[in-house]
């Protein structure tokens, strides 16, 4: 089904399945963020950039929390062209990992407001990851995990300094979890801020997509863009 927009001491359970041409595992993860001596264990999956599924991927976490519920899953990648900036348009998965998208692709920072999903899209295409978010009652303490994740990341060579790396951050109404991650063909969705789940989704996927460069891009909200 189309979707409409103009927008882990515990022990892993992992399974794969694949269903229509997606491969999907899935964790019983504990955040990190109530762990004080938890050990923790990564599976990096990986995935072609010009790929059509079949690839695996995998999610792990640390003991001492409530599950996150992390499921990775790895998709076909759709027919990814340029659309008229702000116009609406249906992707086939939730959160987007491919398709249409806009001209123009935003900056690599943290939104406060949500961001256009056409502009985030175009920064997969260009080997970003974007982690969205979607919390109505306020997450301020997984944010700032979330932040403090962010700045363990290493530097890309590709970046001219300021710029770092290709990482935005957002607020998406639309995900059906309180956290996701998206990648070039690749989806992470769970429950808190997984950071070991997080750390294998983006060794396996940053980079890996049709167009490598980390040209900075617009900030969209600043002034509006789209209506």
């Amino acid at each position: 089904m189309s979707l409409l927009a103009c927008e882990h001491d515990a022990t892993d359970a992992t399974s794969s399945t694949a269903t229509g041409g997606a491969t999907t595992s899935t964790s019983t993860s504990i955040s990190s963020t109530a762990s004080t001596s938890a050990s923790s264990s990564t599976d990096a999956s990986s995935s072609s950039a010009g790929g059509s599924g079949g690839a695996s991927s995998s999610s792990s976490g640390t003991g001492g929390a409530p599950a996150c519920n992390t499921v990775t899953t790895v998709f076909p990648l759709e027919a990814s062209p340029h659309t008229m900036l702000c116009e609406s348009i249906a992707w086939n998965t939730n959160p987007p990992t491919s398709g249409p998208h806009f001209p123009n692709w935003a900056a690599f920072k943290t939104y406060t407001a949500a961001v256009p999903r056409g502009f985030w899209v175009h920064d997969l295409e260009h080997g970003a990851v974007v982690l969205t978010y979607n919390c109505p009652s306020g997450c301020d303490a997984e944010l700032a995990e979330l932040t403090a994740w962010i700045a363990t990341l290493p530097v890309d060579p590709l970046c001219v300094a300021p710029l770092q790396r290709r990482v935005v951050v957002t607020p998406d109404p639309l995900i059906p979890s309180k956290f996701a991650a998206s990648a070039w063909g690749a989806s992470l969705t769970s429950d808190c801020v997984d950071v070991p789940a997080l750390d294998a989704f983006y060794a396996a996927h940053y980079a890996m997509a049709t167009e490598n460069t980390c040209a900075d891009g617009i900030d969209p909200l600043n002034p509006p863009v789209c209506p």
